[in-house]
């Protein structure tokens, strides 16, 4: 576990360097703000792109893995929903606890590190997971939570929906890479060098990013939060491994891949939707925070177990 604990330190100091940058007021939120949009329109885009056009889908796509990521993390979303019901919250703040308990940080975090500790094979498993949070869990969340505002679920939702998923450059930029590979035809020289020369500023980019963003966040409802952080950081990679080493014929290598997906701590676009409904933003915040910091522990040892 330590010579993970070692590969895995450089790209979470990165993230410390952020957060000290943001604390010290080094680096504004305005900056951090621009620096997101720079990796998540561009830098990551072209990453994205570059890795989706050089795969081939048939090898990559597979049922069994799908299916056993959503409905792993399908009991997970309803253990952690149930939980915050007992509790006596809200419907809409039951729907986004079980969300943070589920989203991973795949596109910033996952992505550039999963690549380069797990290898170039890891894309296709890291691109399947991702596709299943945007298109699936984060589809749902929005058509329930809009569906309980207005009390019923209209075509208007749907056409919202879907503009959404088509403003999303990763889920753009990884259909256009598909689309290109599945021509058969290799990038050309200038256009290849420049997506590897844009996409290579995603993992710095991305890492600081993620620390900076943490730096303004402010804790809370603890007891909260770390229950839905040991939700993203244990239960759900559990119940994933169970899932897919076990009850689902998965490829032993892609369902590693899936199960380091799954501990990877709560996603920063969660606390983005939260914000944008106005639904307990905070404590959202305060998961971010917590599972990313204890994520430097939980993400190396689950990587460990699967590497081992």
């Amino acid at each position: 576990m330590l010579a993970i604990l070692l590969k895995t330190l450089p790209f979470f100091a990165v993230i410390g360097l952020g957060y000290g940058a943001g604390r010290l007021r080094f680096f504004s939120a305005e900056a951090t703000a621009y620096l997101t949009k720079f990796v998540f329109y561009f830098a990551l885009s072209a990453m994205l792109f570059g890795f989706a056009a050089n795969l081939d889908l048939s090898d990559v796509f597979s049922w069994a893995f799908v299916w056993a990521y959503f409905l792993a993390s399908g009991l997970v979303w309803a253990i952690v929903a149930g939980v915050a019901l007992l509790r006596g919250a809200k419907p809409e703040v039951a729907v986004f606890e079980a969300h943070t308990g589920i989203i991973g940080n795949v596109g910033f975090l996952g992505i550039p590190m999963l690549t380069l500790l797990l290898g170039r094979a890891a894309v296709g498993p890291v691109l399947l997971v991702l596709a299943v949070d945007l298109l699936v869990f984060t589809s749902v969340l929005t058509l329930v939570v809009v569906g309980l505002r207005e009390g019923r679920m209209s075509w208007g939702i749907f056409q919202v929906l879907g503009v959404g998923l088509l403003k999303n450059p990763m889920i753009v930029s990884v259909v256009l890479g598909m689309a290109w590979g599945a021509t058969g035809w290799a990038l050309p020289v200038p256009v290849n060098e420049f997506m590897t020369m844009l996409g290579a500023a995603a993992t710095p980019c991305a890492l600081f990013a993620i620390g900076a963003s943490l730096a303004g966040r402010s804790a809370e409802r603890l007891e909260v939060a770390a229950w839905l952080s040991f939700a993203k950081l244990v239960l759900h990679p559990a119940a994933v491994a169970l899932a897919a080493l076990v009850i689902f014929p998965v490829e032993r290598y892609a369902a590693g891949v899936m199960v380091a997906a799954a501990s990877l701590p709560v996603a920063g676009n969660v606390f983005i939707l939260a914000q944008h409904f106005g639904v307990a933003p905070q404590r959202v915040s305060t998961a971010i925070l917590i599972s990313t910091a204890a994520s430097v522990l939980s993400v190396t040892a689950v990587i460990a177990f699967v590497t081992g």
